[in-house]
């Protein structure tokens, strides 16, 4: 059986209701709204996250009106975050699909990210839960702050992988984090399982980001982007700012400083991921996603129920495992 059938075979039933929800939650009249939505719904993923929530809440206790309503509002939040991150950065594309910004244009982006921001936030009042809505409400304010952290990093001249891991903390793992935390809530977990769940949607979500940063370094057109994205959009990722910070090259690092500015050329870029590619930066980045990945399965030890613990162990897998 492959990971996300293992992943799925717990939770079948409430994924199925996660869906009907998300779905209704996206209704509208309005007739250029729609489109947007119809859109977005093409590229629709493997809903990671909501099933990372379904399963921490089967495992605290078991799924609710309050968990599905949670799931929704979290994956809510997270499209709207991917719609206007793609304004910010001025991308035509994710993950292999036009985006919404590039298919209409940057008003029409901002405003759909505003109703899906909004239609989170209706969700999540539905919990009645007031640990759940405090998840969402922090996580709106990390991903924010993640973004203007990058932001405000370009005119830095270092190259820190603590900055870097300050970033994706908060935009990325904070992700995985109020998933797993809302999860635990809504089932009525104690507080030592809530920061046991928490720490484990981290753990994951800066594997999960260390994964994507490496894919960044290889051509694909599946993933969505091509070689060299990320620095196309100023970004140094981790696989980098290891070697730039190990391997002493004064011309890379001139061309890193160009990176961040945002006028190296085509050829710079791809100089610089050759060196990268050269000097171990993919083997450093994978090694500490590995690092990540350990602790996370040690959390998961004591998971009793054989369908639960197999499921998050192919969660895992898959995050640090996936081609896509």
């Amino acid at each position: 059986m492959d990971h996300l059938s293992l992943i799925k075979t717990p939770i079948t039933a409430e994924l199925e209701d996660f869906r009907r929800l998300f779905d209704d939650s996206l209704s509208s009249s309005n007739p250029l709204l729609q489109n947007v939505i119809a859109h977005i719904r093409q590229r629709t993923g493997k809903m990671m996250r909501p099933m990372l929530l379904l399963l921490v809440a089967k495992l605290c206790g078991g799924v609710n009106a309050a968990s599905l309503h949670a799931a929704v509002s979290l994956e809510l939040l997270h499209t709207a975050s991917l719609v206007h991150d793609d304004v910010v950065d001025e991308s035509g594309e994710r993950r292999g699909q036009l985006s919404v910004n590039a298919v209409f244009n940057n008003k029409v982006a901002v405003l759909a990210g505003d109703y899906l921001l909004a239609t989170s936030l209706v969700q999540v009042e539905q919990t009645r839960h007031h640990g759940i809505i405090e998840v969402v409400a922090r996580l709106g304010q990390d991903l924010a702050e993640g973004e203007l952290l990058q932001l405000s990093n370009v005119d830095n001249l270092n190259f820190s992988e603590s900055i870097y891991f300050d970033v994706i903390r908060k935009k990325t793992a904070a992700l995985f984090a109020a998933c797993t935390k809302a999860g635990a809530l809504s089932a009525g977990a104690g507080d030592a399982q809530v920061e046991r769940a928490r720490l484990l949607g981290e753990y994951i979500g800066i594997c999960f980001q260390i994964k994507d940063d490496i894919f960044d370094y290889y051509d694909s057109r599946e993933i969505g982007k091509p070689t060299g994205n990320d620095m196309h959009e100023g970004k140094l990722t981790l696989p980098v700012l290891y070697v730039l910070n190990n391997v002493p090259d004064p011309l890379m690092r001139d061309i890193a400083v160009r990176v961040k500015r945002g006028t190296a050329s085509p050829d710079d870029i791809a100089r610089l991921v050759q060196f990268t590619k050269d000097n171990g930066g993919m083997e450093y980045a994978s090694c500490v996603m590995h690092q990540y990945r350990d602790p996370a399965l040690d959390l998961l030890s004591e998971v009793a129920d054989d369908s639960l613990r197999r499921a998050f162990t192919a969660y895992l897998d898959y995050v640090v495992q996936r081609d896509k």
